[in-house]
């Protein structure tokens, strides 16, 4: 069962993946549920969830099957996507390749190729004590006019502080990870057209 500050963390973490969804799909071409569309390629993100003492989610998108013409050239995509990967400054934890069968209107089925990409952030990296500390001084000294969020049982500002970091520092690394996945998939991309 999860501690207080795993659930409280869980909670922040969840509003940053949301606020970073409701971005993408502002940005792209929203689709069903917490995916988004961009060039020809469908990214899903996650609900956070609490591992031991870290916090988990997971990022997908769509193999382009449509300009793929064998499942060889497919596995190739995958190794090339994974190689990219895992040469960015976020590393996944677990990168896979899973195959869906997927039956929309339950009288045709069709199979989809996905790469998932999982992240692992150990809790005290989603929060930092010394700018905790800047951010609270500057808060108790009025310069600053950071609005903290109201949360049930967390009393200190220092503690509102250290939720709302972890709400901003999930929905930054989840950006800087699509991001990174999307330049993984146009790179790969532009050299299957060579």
């Amino acid at each position: 069962m999860p501690s207080l500050k795993g659930i409280l963390f869980n909670q922040f973490a969840s509003e940053g993946l949301n606020l970073l969804v409701e971005e993408l799909q502002a940005s792209y071409k929203p689709k069903k549920g917490r995916r988004f569309h961009h060039n020809n390629i469908t990214y899903e993100i996650s609900r956070p969830e609490i591992k031991g003492k870290s916090m988990e989610f997971e990022i997908s998108s769509k193999i382009p099957q449509d300009e793929l013409e064998s499942k060889k050239e497919m596995e190739k995509y995958f190794k090339d996507i994974q190689n990219i990967i895992k040469k960015g400054k976020h590393k996944p934890i677990s990168i896979e390749m899973e195959n869906i069968l997927w039956d929309s209107k339950k009288d045709s089925e069709k199979e989809r190729d996905y790469v998932k990409l999982l992240y692992s952030y150990p809790f005290e990296d989603l929060y930092d004590d010394k700018e905790i500390e800047k951010r609270y001084q500057s808060i108790s000294q009025g310069g600053s006019k950071e609005k903290l969020p109201d949360v049930p049982g967390v009393y200190t500002v220092q503690g509102k502080l250290a939720l709302a970091m972890v709400r901003e520092k999930i929905q930054e690394l989840g950006m800087a990870n699509i991001q990174n996945f999307i330049a993984a998939n146009q790179k790969v991309r532009e050299k299957l057209k060579k």
